[in-house]
């Protein structure tokens, strides 16, 4: 990592130990969606964005682009670009290149995510295509409080938060985590928010359980991770991967099927599965404007402005500290 990068210790075995048991102790049983993002799972993420399938990437894409150069209004120049879960450059990219009075929007960029060897590559990139950007990654789980570097200018800044990852977190977490956000950036802080829209269950399901089983590999390298640090021993190919769309929670669920009874070793423990008993790994909630409004206000932030496809799949959303 280049530098002046500021980590924060990395999730150590014994903890992603002590997040399996908990979680595969649970009824039902579960595991936390940071254990997807390994080497592997990073991998296996970026394509998946790629496929037809999934709009979500590319909608955002076109948004992103489309209201870039609108950043300099947003903040004065020389300001720091904060994007939380930062495991690419590609959509910070897009606010990175703007300028405003021949200076660029944003001198600082501040990279949250728990993927070591994800920030290391971002900051090789990035200094090839922004020389006299000041990349900081910060080794973290972004869910967590966390502290910026006291030496960030004084510049307003712009938190980011895109890919509709605020999706994953459950009510009371995204609450906590925007409310977390504002005291982190500060009073005069800005917020760019990319949000999944509700549609019809015939769009999300593909979306998530792909043709070409890029999600069912995606999801079953939790399995595979588990194996290699927690001392497990799952067959993943024991496990069918399920989306399911549950309207009551207005969200999609990402399950783990076991194909048959099973006990699998973990640690020193036996966990046990029924046959058809699922393992919950993931939540992707579905918001309307106004959730995301309410949601805004509830945590220190007010929508100052939002942009939405033709389709209205996906939406951008700015908010402002108050």
């Amino acid at each position: 990592m280049p530098d002046d990068a500021w980590s924060v210790r990395g999730v150590p075995d014994p903890a992603v130990l002590r997040l399996a048991l908990d979680g595969l102790g649970a009824t039902p049983k579960t595991l936390p969606p940071q254990l997807f993002y390994d080497e592997e799972g990073c991998r296996l993420f970026y394509a998946i964005t790629a496929l037809p399938e999934y709009y979500l990437t590319r909608t955002e894409g076109a948004l992103l682009r489309e209201i870039a150069p609108r950043a300099a209004d947003w903040l004065q120049p020389g300001a720091t670009l904060v994007e939380y879960g930062a495991s690419h450059e590609a959509k910070a990219k897009l606010l990175l290149a703007g300028r405003s009075a021949g200076r660029a929007t944003f001198e600082t960029y501040v990279a949250i995510d728990v993927a070591r060897a994800a920030l290391s590559e971002m900051g090789a990139r990035l200094r090839q295509e922004f020389p006299q950007l000041r990349f900081i990654p910060i080794e973290a789980d972004f869910e967590q409080p966390l502290l910026l570097p006291p030496d960030l200018p004084a510049a307003a800044k712009l938190g980011f938060f895109p890919g509709s990852t605020i999706g994953n977190l459950d009510p009371v977490g995204r609450r906590r985590f925007l409310a977390q956000a504002r005291e982190t950036l500060g009073h005069d802080a800005a917020f760019l928010l990319g949000a999944d829209l509700r549609k019809p269950e015939s769009v999300l399901i593909p979306a998530y359980d792909d043709a070409a089983g890029v999600t069912a590999a995606f999801n079953r390298n939790l399995l595979v991770r588990l194996n290699r640090e927690a001392n497990a021993e799952f067959d993943p190919d024991s496990f069918d991967h399920r989306a399911i769309w549950n309207a009551a929670e207005g969200r999609i669920e990402m399950h783990l099927v076991s194909r048959h009874a099973q006990t699998v070793r973990v640690g020193s423990a036996h966990v046990s599965f029924a046959a058809g008993e699922t393992i919950h790994t993931e939540n992707s909630y579905k918001f309307t404007p106004d959730d995301i409004a309410g949601l805004a206000a509830d945590a220190g932030w007010r929508l100052q402005d939002s942009w939405t496809d033709a389709e209205a799949r996906f939406g951008l959303f700015l908010l402002k500290a108050i």
